[in-house]
């Protein structure tokens, strides 16, 4: 049995389509996540200046 080639090229277009949109989604996760935890850093760092200038 001789699978065609249109039918391989076909799976393997919808497999690296799927791919890329879950790098996409994965990317989108980290940089929202990076942003997140800055603010706090930011914030504990601000609050920390703050206690030792009070002292």
């Amino acid at each position: 049995m001789k699978i065609p080639q249109r039918l391989i090229v076909s799976v393997l277009l919808l497999s690296v389509a799927a791919f890329a949109t879950g790098c996409g989604d994965t990317w989108r996760g980290v940089k929202e996540d990076t942003g997140r935890n800055l603010e706090k850093a930011g914030k504990s760092v601000q609050d920390a200046g703050e206690k030792v200038k009070s002292d």
